[in-house]
């Protein structure tokens, strides 16, 4: 972990007779064999000419004590010759003294979805004194809020609610990331269990995770957790919960698995206060007797796992050289927030020309996927391919794995020991309180003082989605600077890296106000363009050939490449890649918003602008003369107004000048049809008036070969292809009537998605089958001419 530091050479140094008598008082203390890597501590030495501290070390170094001080305790937080730092709890809560460790196993084969029957049962469980409970932790509620912490929690006696002398199953969840709060024994072999919240709230009950000891083979056994909060989840979606047996492991080296049969996720009587609870039930037949199981929400990874795969890091000669490990701060428990800096090191270079690339996981603690994706860029990242040294040779890279490891240690799902999400608190001043994002924003703020920030990104988990897709930034400012779709095109090239797991159509870059607290949106306002949020779902994929299947810790560990090669993607000096993915971002604005045309027939072309934003350097289609192109950039160079609330009086001035424009423009196409008449019969044709003749003197006086703007204007409202004589009304009551996967609570797969996409481009073509002929015309017009072709009052009152 720490800086390589400069061998001092001691062989010129002459030895005094001071120092020779130094030598001799100190070989007392130690024997004749003596090495020349003995260290020995300065309060050791009984001599009153050094003083009594910890600080300085004596080394034996080519016959003589050579004094140093010592490294500073925690500045680098992991030791590769000295222990790890302990975990740290609150000190009510009450912590076993058993180390629980998993094996790391990946299945054979994708483990299917459940596919419900639709013949589960809802199981509702009355309050009943007589059901036996067999498990309860009474520690959660001893304090309203934290008060200290200590290594090892509790020092009192733990209690055993029963003995493993008769059938019932014993549980147990007072271990580091370990979440039940109690258990009651329904029927001979059926549970209810309910979770705890998160420490110091009342809420945030989602994640599980608990042992199971005393079981017995080929029963079939029943667990309902009853107080979930989420109306919708995944567990209705075909997610099953995970399985851990320490027998299967040993026999068969098989880790966690997904399990369950009979899987239901339903409302439940219990609501109190207003709050309605929902209930996941399952049934399971243990693989072996007298085991000792595990069963949770998610792959668990906790705080020690982080620390033991740190020091693997440190105790590596290779690693260690480029990544240094630090501490960036400590928690309200005292615990150890890391930040991983991992670049190759500088010889003679300019350390200013490296861009920097940030990345943060468990910000919320139940969400554990992201530790796993973390994992699987680091050991991408500080591998030996030749990727990977690009990467470490091109940027910097600053890595907080764990943002909350007080949530993680007690098993909380969302919030730290403040009882708040910290995800919420970027903005925060209160460094007390949230130290790890105060720190880490601090940590960000001055690295964008030196170098430039390319890339942010914030690994969570979510509960309610399917694949793995991002949240980005996105609003007006961002379009005025023309960044609209230039900060989508590295979510779309990690699409296109990985097509079976992540989803682009999933993404969705707006800020919203309830949002304007997390890590993403306040490092896109601190100035970092491409600020993302990388969620991945706690059960699997839609797409390709891991459709309908769940995500295994490999999976997870493999997105973490993907993004590295992403990255080197979006980076390439090359950027053939880049303006490619900004070509495709822009038919599909393209195609989105004539889609919204065909949805809203009644709307004015002017307000379905395409609004498409072209690079610096601009792309094939932005300068292309396809007729397509040139109507929708017609339409994306009128600037819609903001609207201002008008009296009554002004809103009955306009409608009277509106009503009046409409007589003057059919009035005016009705004159022009006469004199098209009159040119093409004059025989038959009547004398016109002097006012006509005017009005035809000044149309015959235009020599541009297209048609008069009212002409035009009047085109845009007749009656579109294949509608007949049918009415605007009759059009506008088909139109929302039409099926549309925006408006209904149908939960649309991408290939159906892409279907009713294709079918609603083939109807828009039609549209623009008839309009572009229309615009052809009046492409030689002045772009005064062209606001005046959307703007038919003020090109009246121009011939007026």
């Amino acid at each position: 972990m720490s800086e390589d530091s400069e061998e001092e050479d001691y062989s010129d140094r002459s030895i005094s007779d001071e120092d020779e008598s130094d030598e001799d008082t100190f070989m007392k203390f130690i024997s004749d064999d003596i090495h020349q890597c003995t260290l020995l501590a300065a309060d050791s030495i009984g001599d009153p000419f050094f003083p009594r501290t910890t600080q300085i070390l004596l080394e034996y170094q080519l016959g003589r004590w050579v004094p140093r001080l010592r490294e500073p305790r925690d500045l680098y937080g992991v030791s590769s010759s000295g222990p790890l730092s302990p975990t740290r709890w609150p000190y009510h809560c009450e912590v076993v003294d058993e180390k629980v460790q998993h094996i790391e196993w990946t299945p054979f084969f994708p483990e299917p979805v459940y596919v419900p029957t639709g013949h589960e049962i809802e199981p509702v469980y009355p309050n009943s004194k007589e059901d036996a409970v067999v498990y309860l932790a009474e520690d959660a509620y001893k304090e309203p809020c934290f008060v200290y912490s200590r290594v090892g929690g509790n020092r009192t006696p733990l209690k055993q609610p029963v003995d493993d002398c008769d059938n019932t199953l014993v549980f147990e969840a007072r271990f580091e990331s370990g979440n039940l709060q109690k258990v009651v024994k329904v029927a001979d072999y059926e549970y209810q269990l309910t979770v705890r919240p998160d420490l110091f709230t009342n809420k945030h009950t989602q994640w599980y995770y608990f042992q199971v000891t005393n079981t017995q083979a080929e029963i079939l056994y029943r667990f309902t957790i009853v107080n979930f909060t989420k109306p919708a989840s995944l567990y209705n979606r075909g997610m099953r919960p995970l399985f851990y047996s320490e027998k299967e492991a040993k026999a068969h080296n098989i880790g966690w698995q997904r399990i369950g049969d009979q899987i239901k996720y339903y409302k439940n009587n219990h609501g109190q206060d207003g709050r309605h609870f929902f209930s996941l039930t399952w049934t399971f037949q243990f693989p072996h007797n007298k085991d000792t199981c595990y069963f949770a929400h998610c792959y668990p990874y906790t705080y020690t796992n982080l620390q033991e795969y740190l020091s693997g890091i440190n105790s590596d000669p290779v690693r260690s050289k480029f990544c240094k490990i630090r501490v960036l701060c400590h928690t309200l428990a005292r615990n150890m927030v890391y930040v991983l800096t991992i670049t190759t090191p500088l010889k003679n270079g300019d350390s200013r020309k490296r861009k920097a690339v940030i990345l943060t996981a468990r910000v919320h603690p139940g969400e554990t996927n992201s530790s796993w994706i973390m994992k699987g860029f680091l050991d991408y990242i500080l591998g030996d391919s030749s990727d990977a040294q690009l990467l470490r040779d091109t940027f910097i890279f600053k890595v907080v794995p764990m943002l909350n490891p007080d949530g993680v240690i007690v098993g909380n799902y969302r919030c730290s020991l403040a009882g708040r999400d910290l995800n919420r608190n970027y903005t925060s001043l209160l460094k007390e309180s949230f130290p790890s994002v105060w720190y880490t924003r601090n940590m960000i703020h001055r690295l964008m003082e030196k170098r430039e920030v390319i890339l942010y990104c914030d690994l969570h988990g979510h509960s309610r989605k399917q694949n793995i897709f991002m949240y980005g930034c996105d609003s007006s400012r961002s379009k005025a600077k023309g960044l609209y779709l230039q900060q989508r095109i590295f979510p779309l090239i990690l699409s296109k890296n990985c097509p079976n797991q992540f989803s682009f159509s999933a993404c969705k870059f707006n800020v919203q106000k309830s949002k304007e607290g997390t890590g993403r949106v306040v490092m896109w306002k601190m100035g970092i363009r491409n600020s993302f949020t990388l969620e991945a779902t706690f059960c699997g994929s839609t797409l390709g050939n891991k459709r309908g299947t769940h995500f295994s810790t490999k999976d997870l560990e493999s997105m973490g490449y993907h993004f590295c090669d992403s990255l080197l993607d979006y980076c390439d000096p090359d950027r053939s890649k880049y303006y490619q993915c900004l070509k495709e971002l822009e038919e599909m604005e393209k195609h989105m918003n004539l889609e919204r045309v065909f949805d809203n027939p009644d709307a004015p072309l002017v307000e379905i602008s395409m609004d498409v934003e072209s690079s610096s350097r601009g792309s094939d289609s932005s300068d292309s003369n396809d007729s397509q192109t040139y109507l929708l950039k017609l339409t994306s160079q009128v600037k819609n107004k903001k609207k201002c609330l008008k009296t009554k009086r002004e809103r009955n001035a306009t409608l009277a000048i509106r009503q009046n424009n409409i007589r003057e423009v059919y009035g005016k196409e009705h004159l022009l049809q006469r004199y098209e008449e009159s040119n093409s019969n004059v025989k038959g044709a009547h004398p016109l008036t002097r006012k006509e003749k005017q009005v035809s003197k000044h149309c015959v006086a235009d020599p541009r070969p297209s048609v008069p703007d009212v002409y035009v204007a009047h085109c845009f409202r007749r009656p579109l292809p294949n509608q007949g004589l049918e009415s605007h009304h009759e059009l506008k009551i088909k139109a929302k009537n039409c099926t549309s996967f925006k408006r209904t609570g149908t939960n649309w797969t991408d290939d159906e998605k892409r279907i009713y996409r294709d079918k609603r481009i083939a109807q828009t073509q039609e549209i623009l089958q008839y309009l572009l002929p229309i615009v052809d015309s009046s492409k030689n017009t002045k772009a005064t001419q062209v606001k005046d072709l959307f703007n038919p009052r003020g090109n009246l009152q121009q011939h007026q």
